[in-house]
């Protein structure tokens, strides 16, 4: 990776945040777990990498996601928005994490030419930074809808009716690492060696994880020595919360990632955690701690299994390509004008990043966890991978 030289603020933010990690280590006797590592470093309050103001999507951040890339993706997740919301009536929809409100706005504005607008459109967003962020899209974007759209800083109260929406979520939920070493399981820790933060490997110490990763090897074999990734032990919480607020809705998450045999395949031996930075992609998360984005790949059968535990039925799984293709994407194309110069051109292109399978197209896959929803998704039409979880 070629680190550019980073601006004053940036080396203070970087040094505020090692600071506060230190603090903790030194706390805790030396060592703190990985998934509490990439939690401060994403999320500590007012210094982590999603709680600091710096920008981090579009252009000028450090990755792009699909509602920016085109406003196809959002008119197509409105089009399956609105199949649920006519069948739910005084539904609302929840987006979780709306990064810049490209996607919120997008939604709005295509439910309206639809006329299956929600009660209200609510965004949980713990960034002070991105909610004012999303709050300026939205009102030059869709002025006359803003007032529908309210801020949350945690899920609704029980008995949420709608659709809830989340792109990109997952894959930034902290994760514990492990590896298969000469005596046995072990998970990754991270120390302060005076200079730089260093992995330390330990073994097992809680039950929860040596359990989730009992039941993968009792799935698909013995990890092999050497063997490396990561289990996401945040997302069975995370979805038993939400469970217990929805009482009728489809969840739809979108985000890259593979089932369980494929993500555990003995090939994919050193896991699955990406960092991103100004649009450079590694593997180091000790790196520029604070300053870039830390995720790792979604386990997608582990989403349906702890959804369904939670009471949800799983409604549909299938590649973004599918999905986008589902919901009626070739006719919105069909009716842009190809005569309208570099905007077709430009809507093509974006298409074409979406769906191709060297692009979003197939590493991005779509989930739908429904409760009292009792319709096939439009999404989930074209090609429902359901079997392959």
């Amino acid at each position: 990776m070629n680190i550019p030289l980073l601006s004053p603020d940036e080396q203070v933010h970087l040094a505020q945040l090692e600071q506060h990690i230190i603090a903790e280590i030194s706390a805790a006797g030396g060592v703190i777990g990985f998934d509490r590592f990439m939690e401060l470093a994403l999320y500590a309050p007012g210094l982590g990498y999603y709680a600091a103001g710096a920008r981090k999507l579009g252009a000028a951040g450090d990755f792009v996601t699909a509602p920016e890339i085109s406003p196809f993706f959002s008119r197509c997740l409105a089009r399956q928005c609105a199949q649920v919301l006519d069948r739910v009536p005084g539904g609302d929809i929840l987006e979780v994490g709306a990064g810049t409100g490209v996607m919120a706005a997008d939604l709005l504005a295509e439910l309206e030419r639809l006329d299956s607008l929600p009660v209200n459109y609510f965004i949980l967003e713990l960034s002070p930074d991105l909610q004012q962020r999303q709050q300026q899209t939205i009102n030059e974007k869709v002025p006359l809808l803003a007032t529908r759209v309210k801020w949350l800083n945690g899920l609704p109260d029980p008995g949420f009716t709608g659709v809830v929406l989340a792109n990109e979520l997952l894959d930034a939920m902290p994760v514990h690492r492990f590896r298969a070493g000469d005596r046995g399981l072990e998970e990754q820790y991270v120390a302060w060696d005076g200079r730089q933060f260093q992995p330390r490997w330990q073994g097992l110490n809680s039950p929860v994880l040596l359990d989730a990763l009992n039941r993968i090897q009792a799935q698909l074999g013995r990890f092999s020595e050497g063997y490396q990734s990561e289990v996401n032990l945040r997302l069975k919480p995370w979805m038993d919360e939400l469970g217990r607020r929805v009482d009728q809705a489809a969840v739809i998450l979108i985000d890259y990632g593979y089932s369980r045999k494929e993500y555990y395949h003995p090939e994919r031996s050193t896991g699955t955690l990406i960092c991103h930075f100004r649009h450079q992609a590694h593997d180091d998360p000790f790196k520029l701690v604070g300053l870039q984005d830390i995720t790792a790949n979604v386990d997608f059968t582990a989403v349906a299994e702890t959804g369904m535990a939670a009471g949800f039925e799983l409604s549909g799984y299938t590649t973004q390509a599918n999905f986008l293709l589902g919901s009626g994407l070739d006719k919105l194309l069909a009716q842009s004008d190809p005569g309208s110069g570099m905007d077709y051109v430009s809507a093509v292109q974006g298409i074409k990043q979406l769906t191709l399978p060297s692009e979003m197209g197939e590493r991005f896959k779509v989930i739908a966890l429904g409760k009292g929803i009792e319709t096939e998704l439009v999404g989930f039409g074209l090609r429902d991978l359901r079997s392959r979880l």
